[in-house]
């Protein structure tokens, strides 16, 4: 027996996800934030008073932004340290995986551009495997790269009605509460 999910609890899910990745994302919206976020990723945030110090914030200014934080649930307080949360520990690595991306700026837009000239859709996949495999040294971008490139017409996992009902719901919402 196979259940399914009526579609407005799929619909409430994924609003509720959306709210809080805005949330997470806003957590870490400034560089003092992230600086933040890091220095505890890194175990490095022992003292709060070198930590403010080093992010040049004043005492209400670090407290605020670790409330931020706790609150979006990336960061929990044990034993008197700030330690990642497993989300935290996730969104640390996604973090990091966008870092290295950045890094390859230059790479991921001559792939892009490639991608765009190559019309042979017989040699396309083999030749933009091969040309991601040489520019591209880590196998997370590569994997996530190789994984996308397939024709969107063969890669239908997400039903995008809903998706675009619930963006525009969301951005409602996000408008009201602003």
């Amino acid at each position: 027996m196979h259940l399914t999910m009526p579609t407005s609890l799929i619909s409430d899910n994924l609003k509720l996800v959306s709210i809080l990745t805005v949330e997470t994302l806003r957590a870490l919206s400034d560089d003092k934030s992230l600086t933040l976020f890091n220095m505890i990723a890194l175990n490095m945030s022992r003292d709060s008073g070198v930590v403010m110090t080093t992010l040049g914030v004043t005492k209400k200014q670090y407290y605020s932004r670790m409330n931020r934080l706790v609150n979006a649930g990336l960061v929990m307080r044990k034993n008197g340290a700030h330690l990642l949360t497993s989300l935290g520990k996730v969104v640390y690595e996604s973090h990091m995986l966008i870092g290295h991306a950045v890094e390859n700026y230059w790479k991921l837009k001559a792939i892009d551009s490639i991608e765009t000239s190559l019309a042979d859709q017989d040699i396309y996949a083999n030749e933009l495997e091969r040309i991601i495999d040489a520019l591209i040294e880590r196998e997370k971008i590569k994997s996530i790269l190789l994984n996308h490139s397939i024709p969107s017409g063969q890669n239908k996992k997400v039903d995008n009605e809903l998706v675009l009902s619930n963006l525009k719901e969301l951005a409602h919402v996000s408008s009201v509460a602003n």
